[in-house]
């Protein structure tokens, strides 16, 4: 056995998780599996923050940032909206558990009456280009994808875009600003993620954390 895989099975198991609405929702899992950070991560401004079994540890980063953690190995397990994961690409990476959590849609949304089928080139605002891409591709439209951060509601009402691709929640934000869901790309829920190879390195506890886990979803 290399040296490098002994120093990976000897540290800690890592878990990604994002502040927020995943969070807040997910860490009921997590204690209900045994698992607690010792610090809650809104009062603490440490990013690794130990946690009730001592062999395992969460690492507090950007929502979009958890494949990435998770796919080249910074961490081992990782909670995730499978927005997040559609756009990225989940290479590298198993999804082994939907924790049904955090649960919306990835909706195409402009103006009433727009119709989708003309023959005219959309202009589509969203951050999850990638997505947008595909559904357009699929659908065999010509579009032109303009990426924005936040606010997408703003971007039709300003004729930065016709249309944008976004999580639609209760849809009240689309509402306020005039915007209606026109198309339904994908129903997103949070998945549990975890990196390929430690899940060969680190075997027996992850495989004992997922049932745990598991276990506390069909409870709850």
């Amino acid at each position: 056995m290399s040296n490098a895989v002994l120093a990976d099975q000897q540290r800690c198991l890592r878990i990604a998780l994002s502040k927020g609405r995943i969070f807040n929702e997910t860490l009921p899992l997590f204690e209900a599996a045994g698992i607690s950070p010792l610090e809650a991560p809104e009062k603490s401004r440490k990013l690794i923050l130990p946690s009730t079994e001592g062999d395992v540890e969460f690492l507090i980063v950007r929502a979009s940032d958890v494949p990435t953690y998770v796919q080249h190995g910074g961490a081992d397990i990782g909670v995730v909206g499978k927005d997040v994961l559609l756009e990225h690409g989940g290479e590298g990476m198993l999804e082994p558990i939907d924790l049904k959590i955090a649960q919306c849609k990835l909706m195409v949304a402009g103006f009433p009456g727009t119709d989708l089928n003309s023959n005219r080139r959309f202009r589509v605002a969203t951050k999850f280009t990638e997505c947008a891409r595909r559904h357009f591709a699929q659908k065999g439209r010509q579009v032109e994808i303009i990426k924005l951060y936040g606010s997408m509601e703003l971007a039709p009402l300003v004729g930065l875009s016709e249309l944008i691709v976004d999580v639609v929640d209760t849809g009240s934000t689309l509402k306020a600003n005039g915007l209606v869901p026109l198309e339904h790309i994908s129903h997103i829920t949070s998945r549990l993620i975890v990196n390929r190879a430690s899940m060969k390195i680190r075997h027996a506890h992850i495989s004992e954390i997922l049932q745990r886990i598991s276990e506390a979803i069909t409870n709850t």
